[in-house]
């Protein structure tokens, strides 16, 4: 399966490596968002299937997005990748809509688990 993604994270590298990570035939287009704001810009220029989002970012943090997301009815699958792995945080985002969470940094085989678990690869 191969379909459009977002990758939206304040930090270049970060997204860099979600980016490296990702299964070689996975995606068709990869866009980046380097804020919650942008990324909302995004989803709602270009169709997108799936985004990772990071939750600590300036302007629009990650948890506003999935507030959006949801206010909006926006349809993308969303899996969270943060530092912040508190209980608390990971109740949140998952009542928010969010498919997973995932702890930074990234790899490509707990990357590739996690979709293939939700049916995406």
């Amino acid at each position: 399966m191969s379909f459009p993604i977002l990758i939206c994270d304040d930090s270049s590298i970060a997204r860099k490596l979600v980016k490296k990570s990702l299964p070689q035939d996975f995606a068709s287009e990869i866009h980046v968002a380097s804020n919650g704001q942008e990324a909302l810009q995004q989803l709602m220029e270009n169709p997108v299937a799936l985004m990772f989002l990071d939750l600590t970012m300036p302007v629009m943090d990650g948890i506003e997005v999935l507030q959006e997301i949801k206010n909006r009815c926006i349809e993308v699958f969303v899996i969270v990748i943060s530092a912040d792995i508190q209980p608390e945080m990971k109740r949140r985002v998952e009542e928010l809509g969010a498919l997973d969470f995932i702890e930074k940094p990234v790899n490509g085989p707990t990357l590739t688990d996690v979709l293939q678990r939700f049916g995406l690869y």
